[in-house]
């Protein structure tokens, strides 16, 4: 994969809950700064006023009666609606991605990661040298998911079913990352990291 101009950017993606955040931990151990992409797309929903005016565009109401975003009625609204959910990520993910670009030049270490559930589906992917796709057994992401969230297993099937695959998401990687009960990830993050370090000394 071709290097991009600037700092190393190593891209971190999974479905949901795949441990995609346990894996930036060890990553941020290591010293290596992380950028989570939902966090700060919420963040954004909720404080930048051509954003919020937008959410209410495309929504075609007021989702922010008590002075934050109403983020389960969004959801319930563009969960099912293909056309709405592209006008949303149209309008948040470019601004998310240039916080990204900027925090990247900010940072001193010798390569930077962003964290994005939905990396390859809104177009992170191609601000990224290399990805690290992060899979678990559906099984285990239900138990996760359902413990952290409180979702039922219905909401969460749902969920896997509306996000790329984990076979299309490994044929598109550079690394995997296997994540189950089985499986140690510590190891798996210091090869990656090493192989990334290895590279910039070359």
């Amino acid at each position: 994969m071709k290097e991009k101009i600037g700092k190393m950017k190593l891209g971190i993606t999974g479905g949901i809950g795949s441990g995609k955040t346990s894996v930036c931990r060890v990553f941020s151990v290591l010293g290596i700064p992380v950028f989570s992409a939902d966090p700060e797309a919420k963040r954004i929903m909720n404080n930048h006023p051509d954003i919020i005016e937008g959410v209410n565009r495309i929504a075609g109401k007021d989702m922010y009666t008590d002075g934050r975003l109403n983020s389960k009625e969004l959801a319930s609204l563009i969960f099912n609606n293909e056309e709405l959910l592209t006008k949303v990520n149209s309008l948040v993910h470019p601004v998310v991605f240039g916080y990204f670009l900027e925090w990247a030049d900010n940072q001193n270490s010798p390569y930077v990661i962003i964290e994005a559930a939905i990396l390859f589906e809104c177009g992170a992917a191609s601000l990224v040298d290399r990805v690290a796709v992060v899979v678990a057994p559906v099984e285990e992401r239900i138990s996760r998911v359902t413990m952290r969230n409180k979702l039922t297993r219905e909401q969460v099937m749902e969920r896997i079913k509306n996000q790329m695959d984990d076979e299309t998401k490994i044929k598109m990687a550079d690394y995997v990352i296997n994540n189950s009960e089985d499986e140690m990830i510590i190891p798996a993050v210091f090869s990656i990291h090493d192989d990334i370090l290895n590279h910039l000394n070359s």
